[in-house]
């Protein structure tokens, strides 16, 4: 088996890494001066088990074709069989047709991946679990929730505590979270006018005297969340935390987050984290390199990876 690692996250591809007991395979990864991708892998990879580890962060499209490149190198490489592992996957949100002559890039991104040589794809919390479908090789979907709850239990569990959807599509996510902490649930209702551009409409499910915990897949303006959170406290919550797997955090999302009612926003280190992210007081980050390492590990011995959430 060989681990390699893209730009996107090379912190994250070490402590995977390192969890497995195993060196990064060294390999060049380097622009030309049009900022044309270029990828040399400098070990042999004939007949290994070769994971890459690429999350398609912002510069999105410079990480999407890095991927796409160092797959079609490994795949001329010879090497037997190719695993992208993609702890965030950028494009996930356009998993439909949102209107008229809207593309479906989701699907379009999962094509591209499997035409430039993946036989497999590794990757975390997608934004929905129909993503899976649009690709046409084995796709494993981890959840970051244990990750999560073993926070959660540690820092806030008690009996006032209160699980809260953010959206009515992420009711699923929110419930399940719920269940394993033994804790109520609530829902916030918003209507979206416009991309980018959320309105907190009501709250479904009493949060008064509650320390209430906003659980998301995707952090990207954090207008969502903040909104959420005021909605909250305006309702009577005791406190308001917020357990998100991909902190994109674009724009003025950090500042937004500081000055929020939020205590705390967590997030895993899927992505790579800004400086700006890194000195902020209200946000924290887990790791889930333990988590991908065991994965990785138990596709290439064949065993199961659903069992890691029974």
């Amino acid at each position: 088996m060989k681990i390699l690692s893209g730009n996107s996250n090379r912190p994250l591809a070490e402590a995977i890494a390192a969890s497995i007991d195993l060196p990064l395979t060294k390999a060049s990864m380097r622009r030309f001066s049009d900022m044309e991708v270029f990828v040399e892998i400098e070990e042999n990879v004939r007949g290994e088990d070769v994971f890459v580890i690429q999350s398609t962060s912002y510069p999105a499209n410079d990480n999407l074709m890095e991927l796409l490149v160092a797959l079609d190198a490994l795949r001329r490489g010879s090497a037997r069989r190719i695993t992208a592992v993609i702890p965030y996957f950028g494009y996930a949100r356009q998993d439909r047709k949102s209107g008229p002559r809207t593309p479906i890039s989701a699907k379009l991104v999962a094509n591209l991946i499997t035409e430039a040589g993946a036989d497999r794809v590794l990757t975390m919390d997608l934004h929905s679990g129909q993503i899976q479908g649009f690709f046409d090789i084995p796709t494993d979907n981890l959840y970051g929730a244990p990750v999560m709850v073993k926070d959660i239990e540690k820092k806030l569990n008690g009996d006032d505590l209160m699980i809260v959807s953010p959206d009515v599509g992420g009711v699923l996510r929110a419930r399940g979270l719920a269940k394993r902490l033994n804790a109520d649930l609530a829902i916030v209702d918003k209507r979206r006018e416009k991309a980018g551009v959320s309105e907190v409409m009501n709250i479904i499910g009493d949060v008064k005297g509650r320390r209430c915990v906003l659980v998301d897949d995707i952090v990207d303006s954090a207008g969502t969340l903040c909104n959420a959170a005021e909605a909250l406290m305006e309702k009577g919550a005791t406190s308001v935390h917020a357990y998100v797997t991909h902190g994109v955090l674009s724009g003025g999302a950090v500042a937004r987050v500081s000055s929020s009612p939020l205590e705390k926003l967590v997030i895993t280190d899927s992505i790579q984290s800004t400086e700006a992210v890194r000195v902020s007081h209200n946000i924290d980050q887990l790791t889930i390199a333990p988590l991908m390492a065991e994965a990785i590990r138990r596709i290439s011995e064949e065993s199961s990876v659903s069992s890691l959430f029974d």
